[in-house]
């Protein structure tokens, strides 16, 4: 039977030090297939009304940057009020939850948009977070 090791209190200092020097753990590089995917849900069912240019709006805003950027915060875009003041961040968790059901999280919102299915949303946020990054 394995016994746990005790950590000594003296230690700990030391030990957050060690895990701060090495600093995030590296990010995984999207799969190619689900960013492939993510692109062919872009392509067909947003860019009709966004682009994905910094500053380039067409019916709804650019969506450059959108994964982590605070939501209705574009420059040259007019939001609707709802989400002007939603107080939302656009997290890969939230941009799922508005690609189920728009309506649903932000009443009133002006997008003409029913959803998407779960299997469509992963691939778009995973495709938005990789074309926007910095």
């Amino acid at each position: 039977m394995t016994r746990p090791v005790p950590i000594v209190p003296s230690l700990l200092p030391s030990l957050g030090i060690l895990l701060m020097t090495l600093g995030p753990a590296p990010a995984v590089p999207a799969d190619e297939a689900v960013l492939a995917k993510g692109e062919r849900v872009f392509r067909n069912q947003c860019r009709g009304c966004h682009s994905l240019t910094p500053g380039v709006h067409i019916a709804g805003p650019s969506l450059h940057g959108v994964v982590g950027r605070n939501a209705g915060e574009v420059a040259d875009f007019e939001y609707s009020r709802v989400l002007q003041e939603s107080q939302l961040v656009w997290t890969p968790e939230v941009l799922d939850r508005f690609l189920a059901d728009p309506d649903a999280l932000l009443p009133g919102t002006r997008m003409v948009f029913w959803g998407l299915p779960e299997d469509a949303r992963r691939p778009l946020i995973d495709y938005l977070g990789h074309v926007g990054a910095p």
